[in-house]
């Protein structure tokens, strides 16, 4: 493909010809131009069974010849069984009820209609407000934004965006100061990244901070939602990135992993009790045209199979560690201020300088450079930070990596962090 006809699928003109990927197989995209990347990012951190699943394909074929569309509310074979297979076997018992979208920002909104749905079908209609994390990030609508804590990615909205509290990030006697400020009775839930992902590479809360949420959820009525789009479908070496605290939430989403980034589905996990009054009052949840599209689901079937059946959570716990050790010796660098994570997500923060922990700053856009060099020399990393502080680095590759392709990853990370970052 040409440059010309490359540059002309951008929406906001750049000047500059987007990567053409023609083919991808395992860990490894083809470009148009003869190169081979390694995707150690996973995409958007949403591919975990690798590239190239054949049975996947075959399944949304066969979907779509039996069915190309039918509206959200009716019935199919394919999104039957994908609920099915959640509730059998991936969900904590507790949260029975699915509902599926197309991605992770309509998960995260639908959750948060459901949030108030409930409150507003019980009689308190004054329980509107959602707490979100100073540093967060849960989607691109306006409502998601809003809870959200991106600065980078709110910027030129937040005087339109509604003034949802944030709680700060790692402190849940700060969150009940929140919570006793905006007067308990007001809040309707309260959400969070049970790692923090794209607003600040792969930062994991203390050891007793889910549960310490948790139970001030319980003892002031508020509804807690886990943002498990990113985290959850074995990301974090578990089924969910919450279940390595042992918490379980009252509403809970997921999307990325879910089809393994082979189809655009999402979905919103909830108990009987959040769903209980809406039901009781005679109301729903009005869907998205393409929620739980047939050819979707059937992708998300294929997908979790092969991560049962290929013990690819495991997987991602055990690879998980062994590159967490590889990449550990780039925590020496001058200007690596830590390297951490949890299974296969990995994150790298980078510093102006380390001896302070000075961050750079908000516009010089490090990750995003190092990014671009790790990519000029043959590795796809995804960029984090929320447009202030932290820039990092995200690694969220395939379950199916090899140590061989790890290797490769720690190798031109470095160089690309020495090039741009210096020495």
């Amino acid at each position: 493909m040409d440059d010309h006809r490359a540059i002309s699928f951008q929406f906001i003109p750049s000047g500059a010809a987007p990567p053409v990927v023609e083919r991808a197989e395992g860990c490894t995209l083809y470009f148009g131009d003869g190169r081979e990347i390694v995707d150690a990012g996973g995409g958007a951190v949403a591919v975990n069974i690798g590239h190239g699943r054949t049975e996947v394909a075959r399944a949304v074929a066969h979907a779509t010849q039996r069915v190309s569309y039918v509206i959200p509310p009716w019935v199919t074979e394919e999104r039957v069984a994908l609920v099915e297979a959640l509730r059998e076997r991936w969900l904590p018992p507790e949260l029975s009820q699915v509902a599926l979208v197309s991605g992770g920002s309509e998960s995260v909104d639908s959750a948060i209609r459901l949030a108030v749905s409930h409150h507003t079908a019980a009689g308190r209609p004054e329980r509107w407000k959602v707490i979100g994390r100073e540093t967060s990030y849960h989607g691109t609508t306006m409502t998601t934004l809003a809870v959200g804590g991106h600065r980078s990615r709110r910027r030129g909205f937040d005087h339109i965006l509604t003034d949802f509290p944030k709680m700060p990030v790692a402190d849940a006697e700060g969150l009940e100061k929140v919570v006793e400020s905006e007067d308990p009775d007001t809040i309707a839930a309260v959400i969070a990244e049970p790692v923090i992902g794209a607003a600040a590479g792969a930062v994991l809360p203390p050891d007793a901070w889910w549960t310490d949420v948790r139970e001030i959820c319980d003892t002031h009525g508020i509804l807690l939602i886990a943002d498990e789009v990113m985290t959850g479908f074995g990301r974090t070496g578990k089924k969910f990135g919450i279940d390595h605290w042992g918490v379980v939430p009252d509403i809970m989403v997921g999307g990325k992993g879910l089809s393994g980034g082979y189809a655009p589905l999402g979905g919103v996990y909830a108990s009987e009790k959040v769903v209980a009054p809406i039901a009781e009052v005679g109301s729903g949840m009005m869907f998205f045209t393409f929620s739980a599209h047939s050819a979707a689901c059937a992708a998300g079937v294929a997908a979790l199979k092969i991560l049962e059946d290929e013990e690819l959570v495991s997987a991602s716990a055990i690879k998980g560690a062994e590159f967490l050790d590889l990449l550990g010796p780039l925590g020496g660098h001058p200007h690596v201020r830590e390297v951490r994570g949890l299974g296969l997500m990995i994150g790298i923060e980078l510093v102006e300088d380390k001896e302070s922990g000075r961050p750079y700053g908000p516009t010089t856009g490090m990750a995003g450079q190092v990014v671009g060099e790790a990519l000029r020399r043959g590795v796809w990393v995804y960029p984090a930070g929320d447009g202030n502080a932290p820039d990092a680095l995200l690694i969220g590759p395939p379950f199916t990596i090899t140590t061989a392709e790890m290797e490769t990853t720690v190798k031109v990370v470095g160089e690309a962090i020495s090039a741009v970052c210096g020495d």
